[in-house]
C-alpha cells in the first residue's frame, strides 16, 4: 500500500502509474457488479438449469464487458472509432449450437447489468444504482421461483425412426422416446428431417429437476436404434 501511495502522481510516458481515486472506483464497482451477476446466474439461473458451461460464459462475459465499458467511459472516442467498436460487438455471436431463448435472455441480462454498473456516473446516486440492480434480481426471482413453479427443460435428439414422426403415430413416437430416454416427456416438436440419412431432429420437452440426467449438455443427443433383443 505504501508503494502505491509513493507511485501516486508519478507518470510514465505521460500516463499516471497509479491513480488512487480511479483504482478504488474500479475495484468497488467491479466487486459490486460481480456480486450482482453472481446472484443472478449463480443463485437464480444455475440451480434451475445446472448448466456449468453457461455459468462460466456469463461470469467471464460480464467481467469483460464491465471492464471494457468502464475503461472506455474515461476515454474521448472519435465518432468513427466508436461506431467501429459497436459494429464489432454487433457481429459477435456464439457460433456453436443455437442458444435457447431462456439462455439468450440471461445473456442480455448479464450484458445489460454489466453496462449499467460500468457506465453509472456521478449523476446517478448509489441508491438509484442499487435499486436498479435489486429490481432486476427481484423480477428474475419472481419469474423463476414464484410464477414458474416447474422448470421445463429441452433436449435435442437426433432420431433415426422417421417412420414414427407421422402425426398418426405420435403416440408410438412418444412411447418410444420415453422408453429409451427414461424422461417423463411433456411434449415434443419435430425439427429438421433428413431423408438421405433417415434421421430427424426432435425437440423433447420435460419438467427437469436436479436429479434428471442431462443427455445433451454439450450437444445433440443421439438415440441409437434398439435391438430386437432389448
Amino acid at each position: 500500500m505504501i508503494n502505491m501511495i509513493i507511485l501516486e502522481g508519478t507518470k510514465f510516458l505521460g500516463i499516471d502509474l497509479f491513480d488512487k481515486k480511479g483504482f478504488v472506483e474500479l475495484a468497488i464497482k467491479f466487486a459490486f457488479n460481480l456480486l450482482v451477476i453472481g446472484i443472478i446466474v449463480g443463485a437464480l439461473y444455475f440451480p434451475k438449469t445446472r448448466r456449468k458451461d453457461y455459468l462460466f460464459s456469463y461470469i467471464v462475459l460480464s467481467s469483460l464487458i464491465f471492464l471494457v465499458c468502464f475503461l472506455l467511459s474515461n476515454v474521448k472516442l472519435q465518432i468513427g472509432f466508436a461506431l467501429g467498436l459497436f459494429a464489432i460487438f454487433g457481429i459477435i455471436r456464439y457460433r456453436t449450437d443455437s442458444i435457447p431463448i431462456k439462455e439468450m435472455t440471461y445473456l442480455f441480462i448479464v450484458i445489460g447489468v454489466s453496462i449499467i454498473n460500468a457506465l453509472a456516473n456521478k449523476k446517478i446516486s448509489y441508491a438509484e444504482l442499487l435499486f436498479t440492480n435489486l429490481v432486476v434480481i427481484i423480477v428474475i426471482y419472481c419469474l423463476e421461483s414464484v410464477w414458474f413453479i416447474r422448470h421445463e427443460s429441452c433436449k435435442i435428439i437426433r432420431y433415426e425412426k422417421i417412420d414414427l414422426i407421422k402425426p398418426e403415430k405420435r403416440d408410438e413416437l412418444l412411447a418410444d422416446l420415453t422408453l429409451r430416454t427414461g424422461l417423463k416427456i411433456n411434449r415434443i416438436e419435430i425439427g429438421e428431417i433428413d431423408f438421405l440419412r433417415d434421421t430427424a431432429i426432435i425437440f423433447v420437452y420435460y419438467y427437469g429437476d436436479r436429479n434428471t440426467i442431462n443427455l445433451a449438455d454439450s450437444g445433440n443427443a443421439y438415440v441409437r436404434p434398439m435391438d430386437d433383443d432389448d
